[in-house]
């Protein structure tokens, strides 16, 4: 008879467990308290109660202090904050932007070469830093300065919406650059027109 294969549940991603009140290990706590400060060490029983007395939680925030540090706070409001905080951390992280890779061979034909160019152009666009390397496979590595012109070519046609993070390097038998997203000037001012008027 066949083995039944279990299927292991899937880990669910738990943000890290903040001890509260009863989840509190250790016996005795310091305890502050919102707008007052530090009210002193006392019995985690006592700590507790003063909590509840005041409608509170008692939230471990320190547990590697001696004796571990617990505070007297709205656990709710706090834990609300706390995710609002690592959402707009995730949105920053978001908004930097990923590395996005585009390659050449030392003899790429004009029409690979733009095709590859007008993606390169969407990804500055979208704010995300752009790595172009040339690969040299067998005989290529002869052909160096053709794909430092190549290299070349290609920061000069990007110009005006990127700036060069990283010069050409040989990196095996690659060689790489790095361009970033320019940020655009505000208030571009134009000239005057000029009177030619006596």
């Amino acid at each position: 008879m066949a083995r039944r294969r279990r299927s292991k549940p899937q880990p669910r991603r738990r943000e890290p467990q903040t001890p509260i009140n009863d989840q509190i290990q250790a016996h005795t706590v310091r305890v502050i308290a919102d707008g007052e400060g530090q009210v002193g060490v006392l019995p985690l029983a006592q700590a507790i109660e003063i909590a509840q007395n005041r409608g509170m939680d008692l939230v471990e925030i320190s547990p590697n202090a001696d004796p571990p540090v617990a505070k007297i706070m709205d656990f709710g409001k706090y834990r609300y904050e706390q995710q609002k905080k690592l959402k707009e951390q995730r949105k920053k992280q978001a908004k930097q932007g990923e590395l996005k890779e585009i390659r050449f061979r030392p003899r790429t034909d004009d029409h690979d070469y733009d095709f590859k160019t007008k993606h390169a152009r969407e990804f500055l666009e979208e704010g995300h830093k752009v790595k172009a390397w040339v690969q040299f496979r067998g005989r290529d590595i002869i052909y160096k300065d053709q794909g430092l012109d190549i290299l070349e070519r290609f920061t000069e046609d990007l110009a005006d919406i990127s700036k060069m993070d990283q010069a050409p390097t040989m990196e095996g038998r690659r060689m790489t650059m790095m361009l970033a997203p320019e940020k655009k000037k505000a208030g571009g001012s134009k000239p005057a027109p000029s009177s030619d008027e006596d």
